[in-house]
C-alpha cells in the first residue's frame, strides 16, 4: 500500500470518529498551550526584572545586613540588624568615600493609606533625599524629601503615580498612615510595572519618621550610587572598608553585611526566573505527557474495535508494515493537530491575559516549535505500541473476532 493510501485511510478513520478524535486532541491541546504560556510568562518576567535592574543604572550598590545565628542555625541573608544610620552617615562623607555620589538608607513595610476619598494598601518606604538618585527616579509634580524633612521627622509623603491615583490625591492633600496624618508633597514620575511588581505603587516618607512612628530604629538596607560607571569598583571598595572599620571587623570573611552590585543582582534574578520558568514548563509538560497517554489509550481502543477490519485488510494483502504505518500516522495526526490548536490557544491567551490580569507574557517562536515537535513525537511514541499490536494480529484470528 502506498503512503498516500495509508495516510488517506488513516484520515478517514479519524474523521469517522470525530467526537473521539476531538476529545483525544484536548489533552495535547491544553498541554502544548500550557507549555508555551508558562515559558512565555517566565521569559517576560525575566525580561522585566532585567529591565528593572537596568533602569536602576549600572552605578547602584546595595548593602544588606548579615545573617542571624540562633542556636547554631544561620538565618537568611538580611535577617540581622547590623546596619545603622551612622553607617549611612559615614558612607555619605565625600572625604572618606569620594566615589559614592548618593546614599539612601531604607526601611519599609506594607501599610494601608487612607485619604478623604479612598484607602489603599501599598509599600511605604522610609528613606532620605538620596533615595531619588539611588533609584534613578524623578518627581513629576511637587518635590521630593529634603534634609530638613528628615532632620525634623516631618510628616510628609511622596507617592507613586498609581498610589496617588488610587487615593485620588495630589500635592497638598492629606493622607493618613496608621492614624497619623501626612501631607502629600510630590508625585513620582511613572516608570511602569516590572514583572509582577508595580514600581509606581509606593509611598516614601522621611526615614526618621518611619523609624520613630512605625518600624522602629532599624535600617533594612542601604542603597549607594557611584559617581559613574567607571568608579563603581572604587565605590564598592570604599563602602566595604568603611563598614569593616566602623563595625570593628578585622577579617572580611566575618563581615556582618553584604554588598551587591548590578551584575550580581542581574545574575541572581536571571537564575531565579530561569529556575521558575523550568519548573513551570516541567509541570506543564506533565499535562502533555498525560495527553500522550490518552492518545495511546484511544489508539488501543481503536485497534480493538477495528480487529475485524484489520483481519480483512490483511486477508486482502495489507502487510504488517502498512497497518503499523497507518496507526502511527493516526496518532501523529491527532497530536500534531492538537499541538497546532494548542499554539492557537496559547497565542490567544497571550493577547488576553496581559490585558485582563496584567501578567506579562512574551510568546516567542522557539517554544512554539519545540512544543509542537514534542507533541508529534509524543504521539508517535505512544502510537507505536497500538500500531505494533495491530500489525501482529493474525488474519484468521482477526476475522473470527467478535
Amino acid at each position: 500500500m502506498s503512503w498516500y493510501n495509508t495516510v488517506a485511510t488513516g484520515m478517514l478513520s479519524l474523521l469517522g470518529h470525530r467526537m473521539r478524535s476531538a476529545l483525544t486532541m484536548l489533552g495535547i491541546l491544553f498541554g502544548v498551550a500550557a507549555v508555551i504560556c508558562t515559558v512565555g510568562i517566565g521569559e517576560a518576567s525575566s525580561a522585566s526584572v532585567s529591565a528593572r535592574i537596568s533602569s536602576l543604572g549600572t552605578n547602584l550598590l546595595t548593602i544588606m545586613p548579615g545573617s542571624t545565628v540562633s542556636s547554631g542555625v544561620r538565618g537568611g541573608a538580611g535577617s540581622a540588624s547590623t546596619l545603622t544610620m551612622a553607617d549611612a552617615t559615614g558612607l555619605a562623607n565625600r572625604t572618606d568615600a569620594p566615589a559614592i555620589a548618593a546614599v539612601a538608607p531604607v526601611v519599609q513595610g506594607q501599610t494601608t493609606l487612607v485619604s478623604q476619598y479612598s484607602n489603599w494598601t501599598t509599600t511605604v518606604s522610609g528613606s532620605t533625599p538620596g533615595w531619588l538618585v539611588a533609584n534613578a527616579r524623578s518627581v513629576a509634580v511637587g518635590r521630593f524629601l529634603t534634609t530638613k524633612d528628615v532632620a525634623s521627622s516631618a510628616q510628609v509623603m511622596v507617592l507613586g503615580a498609581v498610589t496617588a491615583q488610587e487615593l485620588q490625591v495630589g500635592p497638598g492633600s492629606s493622607v493618613t498612615l496608621n492614624g497619623v496624618p501626612f501631607t502629600v508633597i510630590g508625585i513620582l514620575t511613572p516608570i511602569g510595572s516590572q514583572g509582577f511588581a508595580n514600581l509606581d505603587d509606593l509611598a516614601v516618607i522621611p526615614i526618621t519618621t518611619a523609624q520613630n512612628d512605625f518600624f522602629g530604629p532599624v535600617v533594612q538596607r542601604i542603597m549607594l550610587s557611584a559617581t559613574s560607571q567607571a568608579t563603581i569598583g572604587s565605590a564598592y571598595q570604599e563602602a566595604d572598608q568603611l563598614l569593616l572599620q566602623t563595625h570593628h571587623i578585622s577579617d572580611p570573611a566575618n563581615a556582618n553585611f553584604q554588598i551587591t552590585t548590578p551584575t550580581q543582582l542581574f545574575s541572581t534574578a536571571q537564575a531565579i526566573t530561569g529556575t521558575l520558568t523550568i519548573l513551570l514548563a516541567s509541570v506543564a509538560a506533565i499535562a502533555l505527557l498525560v495527553g500522550g497517554i490518552g492518545v495511546m489509550n484511544i489508539m488501543l481502543v481503536s485497534v480493538t474495535e477495528r480487529t475485524t477490519e484489520i483481519g480483512l485488510r490483511k486477508a486482502l494483502g495489507a502487510t504488517p508494515s502498512d497497518l503499523f504505518r497507518q496507526f502511527v500516522i493516526e496518532a501523529a495526526v491527532l497530536t500534531g493537530v492538537g499541538g497546532l490548536l494548542g499554539v492557537g490557544l496559547a497565542l490567544t491567551t497571550g493577547l488576553i491575559v496581559p490585558r485582563l490580569a496584567h501578567i506579562p507574557m512574551d510568546i516567542t517562536l522557539p517554544p512554539i516549535i519545540i512544543a509542537v515537535t514534542v507533541s508529534v513525537f509524543v504521539g508517535i511514541v505512544f502510537g507505536v505500541y497500538p500500531a505494533s499490536r495491530a500489525a501482529r494480529l493474525a488474519p484468521i484470528d482477526a476475522l473470527h473476532y467478535q
